[in-house]
């Protein structure tokens, strides 16, 4: 397995680091989105909705997200990791 294949299987485990995030705050796409505008990051819903399923998003837009939720810090769980050959 080249280096190039995992990497779909990294952005689940980020996707789901921040859907858990997302879900311990009760904050939906649209909250979020909103929560975004305030911190100046403009990004539409279907935007983000489709950044998310494609697991397609930067690592900027990735702490914008937390810092717009008020994560201040973040447990990795190992748990994120199930499914992921390449990181044991």
């Amino acid at each position: 397995m080249s280096k190039d294949d995992t990497k779909p299987a990294w952005a689940k485990v980020v996707t789901k680091i921040l859907k858990t995030e997302l879900a311990k705050r009760g904050v939906d796409y649209p909250m979020l989105v909103s929560k975004l505008k305030e911190i100046n990051v403009d990004i539409s819903v279907e935007d983000l909705r489709g950044r998310m399923s494609r697991g397609t998003f930067s690592a900027i837009l990735f702490v914008q997200c937390l810092r717009a939720i008020g994560v201040t810090t973040l447990p990795i769980e190992e748990s994120y990791f199930e499914g992921l050959s390449a990181v044991k």
